[in-house]
């Protein structure tokens, strides 16, 4: 029998959005998958780096989410990596979203994928683009925190 995934643990991450955006608001949303994507996300080969988020015809749809298909995949099927995948939410959430990003300089960005009660969540944010200057005080930021607990660790010895 298989193994129960952990309720509420993360599978992927975007940590490049959190450096290209500044968030307005975080959703979470169901995500319609195949058989073949969710053994593969069990074993973590997935990358969400270049994948965004675009309505069409009033719904939202997942692209340039990589789900690497194992290699004990079944045979009548030929895995897409990069297929677009539908997210599932609520008509009401969903017209709230498009009237925000048709707001100039808006845009919907995928953050995570995580376990909850056993099914795979998306959590997707309103994000609104950073200026250069404001990702080089990002890096700036990021530094700082770094050498400060390098020599709290070394302090520490």
């Amino acid at each position: 029998m298989a193994k129960k995934p952990d309720t509420n643990t993360r599978i992927a991450d975007n940590k490049k959005a959190a450096f290209n955006y500044f968030f307005e608001e975080r959703i979470e949303c169901g995500l319609v998958l195949e058989g073949w994507e969710v053994k593969s996300l069990r074993e973590g080969k997935v990358q969400l780096t270049d994948g965004y988020v675009v309505v069409r015809n009033g719904e939202l749809f997942i692209i340039g989410c990589q789900i690497h298909p194992l290699n004990s995949a079944s045979t009548h099927i030929s895995p897409d990596k990069v297929r677009t995948k539908k997210l599932l939410l609520h008509k009401e959430q969903i017209k709230k979203l498009i009237v925000k990003v048709e707001q100039k300089g808006y845009t919907l960005v995928p953050l995570n994928l995580h376990w909850k009660a056993g099914k795979i969540k998306c959590e997707i944010a309103l994000a609104k683009g950073k200026a250069e200057h404001d990702k080089r005080d990002t890096i700036k930021d990021r530094e700082g925190k770094r050498e400060v607990e390098r020599a709290m660790k070394s302090r520490q010895r």
